[in-house]
């Protein structure tokens, strides 16, 4: 099973999907995309191709073992996201030639099906509540949203009270909420915010400081008992580590785009397990992406809840079952996600569709956002 081709494509709205092909015609897809950053994980794939082309693809641990350490340089979001989704691609072709899904490869599976969640956004306590009806009525008995705006770097609780308006309004729904800071609200504004939610029953706080601040986080994680969660922006087990020592974070989010793949994320849903922290994969990405996670979630006993992208705000133009033949795979059930028992991946990627849209492919870039005294705000 020699490797012939490694394909790249840009498929709308933001996502970047990745095609391995053996001489013999057998093919497997991943998914690596970097949001806001796509083209640069396509350029890394260069380095990829003078590689592993010729490689035995059935050789995964030995192809991320060179992938990740032979370049000298390792790590970082690009490099690491490209490693990401050659993975998932290496798994899925495997699987298929053997017939199995990728969680059987890995010893089998602990759960038949994963709880999920979707995400729910609005500038009003009305408008959540109107969204959380959709994702109840979806079958989602949990959301995410974004706990605020950008914030300057001090301020009074008073500017909290609309936060509080809009949890509870999607709550008076029965809907459990996880709230998402996304690492834009800075350490005097941040202590502030989570003691104020923490009679609120939250499922967690997302990224209450940017992961950049561990020392920050520990100080949070001491201060209220709402659950800590982060991870989307860690791309490796030894960027997770001193988080885990430090007893900063009760639920990991790692990327399976982001941070090395099934493979790495094995081991950090393992390393999270030794400290008793639960794992749920970050996914706003594609059905690649989603798929190679429900295959972790079908492996890691830790593996607590599941992100989906289905109907979210970026999704504009395409969302996330377009491109698949089977979209009731990635379809949730009353709120939980089924593990897919499908070889590999166990989707089927509907190849001329993508190979379509690919031919205009796409420039994703997130928004820049600004204070009101001109300076530059975290978005």
């Amino acid at each position: 099973m020699k490797i012939g081709g490694i394909e790249t494509f840009l498929v709308p709205p933001r996502w970047l999907f990745v095609r391995v092909e053996t001489v013999d015609g057998a093919c497997g897809w991943g998914e690596a995309s970097l949001e806001g950053h796509a083209e640069a994980v396509d350029g890394a794939f260069a380095a990829i191709r003078d590689r592993f082309v010729g490689h035995d693809a059935r050789r995964i641990e030995d192809i991320w073992q060179i992938a990740y350490r032979g370049g000298f340089y390792r790590g970082g979001p690009v490099l690491m996201s490209a490693l990401s989704g050659f993975d998932q691609a290496l798994w899925d072709l495997k699987g298929r030639a053997l017939g199995v899904p990728a969680w059987e490869l890995m010893g089998g599976r602990v759960r038949d099906r994963i709880r999920a969640y979707a995400w729910i956004g609005g500038d009003r306590p009305n408008e959540i509540a109107d969204a959380a009806r959709v994702r109840k009525e979806q079958g989602f008995s949990a959301v995410k949203m974004n706990a605020t705006g950008e914030l300057d770097w001090i301020g009074t609780p008073r500017l909290f009270d609309e936060v509080v308006e809009r949890v509870r309004a999607a709550q008076a729904l029965g809907m459990d909420v996880g709230l998402d800071f996304h690492g834009r609200v800075h350490r005097p504004m941040a202590k502030q915010l989570a003691k104020v939610l923490e009679p609120l029953g939250l499922l967690f706080i997302e990224e209450p400081l940017l992961s950049e601040n561990p020392e920050g986080l520990a100080d949070i994680a001491a201060l209220v008992s709402t659950p800590i969660a982060l991870g989307e922006r860690l791309y490796s087990r030894w960027d997770f580590k001193p988080f885990f020592e430090r007893g900063a974070v009760d639920i990991i989010q790692p990327d399976l785009s982001h941070a090395g793949g099934i493979s790495e994320c094995r081991r950090i849903a393992a390393m999270a397990e030794t400290y008793d922290v639960a794992v749920a994969p970050h996914c706003p990405l594609g059905p690649l992406a989603l798929a190679a996670c429900l295959q972790l979630a079908a492996n890691a006993p830790n593996v607590a809840i599941q992100e989906m992208s289905l109907g979210i705000h970026y999704n504009v133009g395409h969302d996330l079952l377009e491109f698949i033949t089977d979209p009731e795979v990635l379809t949730p059930v009353d709120g939980y996600l089924p593990i897919p028992h499908g070889p590999g991946l166990g989707v089927e990627i509907d190849e001329a569709k993508v190979r379509e849209v690919a031919k205009a492919g796409h420039a994703w870039r997130n928004p820049i956002w600004r204070q009101h005294d001109g300076s530059f705000a975290e978005w």
